[in-house]
């Protein structure tokens, strides 16, 4: 099921993505929004991990012996 969101983006942005869709980058101005919520979903889950690589280093993390001890 999709949903149906409307943006107002400033002038400069608004013709930034237009150009990247005329210029074949991306098919349609949905899927140019669709790949940035991807890329920014991504880097969240990168950002996570390198939090808790950080927190196993230092000491602090906990080191899961199963998927059960995740809840």
């Amino acid at each position: 099921m999709r949903e149906v969101i409307n943006i107002s983006l400033p002038s400069p942005l608004a013709k930034a993505v237009k150009s990247a869709v005329k210029t074949g980058a991306f098919s349609s101005t949905s899927e140019f929004f669709r790949h940035l919520l991807r890329e920014w979903q991504a880097g969240r889950l990168l950002s996570e991990l390198e939090q808790s690589r950080q927190e196993i280093a230092s000491g602090n993390g906990k080191i899961l012996k199963s998927l059960k001890a995740l809840r």
